[in-house]
Parts: C-alpha cells; sequence; structure tokens
C-alpha cells in the first residue's frame, strides 16, 4: 500500500523537532500578565492573613474558603504562565541550556532566574494549597484560622523573597508591574 502526498505531509509535521523559543510580543505579553497576576495574588494573600489573623472565634465562613480558593487559582495561573515564560522565555531554561547547569548556579542572575525563583514559587503555592486544606479540616473554627494564618504568612515570606524586585540588585531593570 502507497502511502498518500498527504501521509508524507504529516509524518514530515511531526518528525521535525517543536521550537522551544517564544515570539517576544508573546512573551512580553506573558511577563505582563504574570506580573498583574502576581499583585492579585498579593492582594489576595494580604487580605486572608488578615482575615486569619483578626478572626478570634469567629467562625470559618465561606468567605474565608472563597479567598483561599480564589488565591489558590490565581496562584496556580500564575505558576503555569511562569512555567511557560521559564521553558520558552530567555531567563529560565535557556540559560541552563546554553550556560550549562554549573555555570548557570555559580552566575547570581542565572540561578536566581532559572532555579530559585521557581523554587520557590512551587514551595510558596505548596505552602498556600496546605493552608487552604486546614480550612476543609474538622478541627475547631479557632485553629482553621490559625492554621490558615501560619501557612499563608510562610508562603509570603517566601514569595517576597522570590520575587525579583527593582529595588533589589537581582531585578535592577525589571518594573513594579
Amino acid at each position: 500500500m502507497a502511502l498518500s502526498s498527504v501521509h508524507y505531509y504529516l509524518l514530515s509535521i511531526f518528525d521535525h523537532p517543536k521550537p522551544n523559543y517564544m515570539n517576544p510580543d508573546l512573551y512580553s505579553f506573558l511577563l505582563h500578565l504574570h506580573s498583574v497576576i502576581r499583585w492579585l495574588v498579593l492582594l489576595l494573600l494580604l487580605i486572608a492573613i488578615l482575615n486569619s489573623l483578626t478572626a478570634g472565634n469567629r467562625l470559618f465562613t465561606r468567605g474565608d474558603a472563597r479567598t483561599g480558593s480564589l488565591l489558590t487559582g490565581f496562584a496556580d495561573l500564575m505558576f503555569l504562565v511562569g512555567i511557560v515564560l521559564w521553558y520558552f522565555g530567555p531567563r529560565g531554561y535557556k540559560l541552563i541550556q546554553s550556560m550549562g547547569m554549573s555555570a548557570a548556579m555559580k552566575d547570581p542572575y542565572a540561578r536566581f532566574f532559572a532555579i530559585e525563583h521557581l523554587t520557590g514559587m512551587l514551595i510558596a503555592i505548596i505552602l498556600l494549597h496546605i493552608g487552604k486544606a486546614q480550612g476543609k479540616k474538622a478541627i475547631t473554627d479557632r485553629s482553621k484560622h490559625r492554621r490558615t494564618f501560619v501557612f499563608y504568612l510562610l508562603a509570603l515570606l517566601i514569595i517576597l523573597l522570590s520575587i525579583p524586585w527593582p529595588f533589589r540588585q537581582i531585578g535592577v531593570g525589571s518594573h513594579w508591574y
């Protein structure tokens, strides 16, 4: 049985390696989206921390649970966009690929964007999910608020340390948005 020209065409499409680069306009859009979501996550995180901190003996309400759900949802979206930026953009996988892992680990800029930022944010998002899960446990409402406060606060600290702020040496030249 002979293969048709359509079969050869389809085989040629799937036979070639896929490009692992990104259009600069798409990269810029995703980077700005990642940054905007960062501010939403930080705002929701501060709201969730303040709610838990000031809760006292009040019930763990649907509003507390919704804040946690929105927080983890936006954090997951930010992480997904960040993974795409890390793999296809110039600051993550490309740095490791071009420099090699040993050289990337010795260079503070490359190490931050290729390893530390990604790892710190992954740990923070895991902490956010653990904090959200504490609100679902069959424990007292006071314990739910305390536990969510602790996990959310730890996540906030890690996030703040993992962001390349413009005032940090690693973030010089970056923007607030």
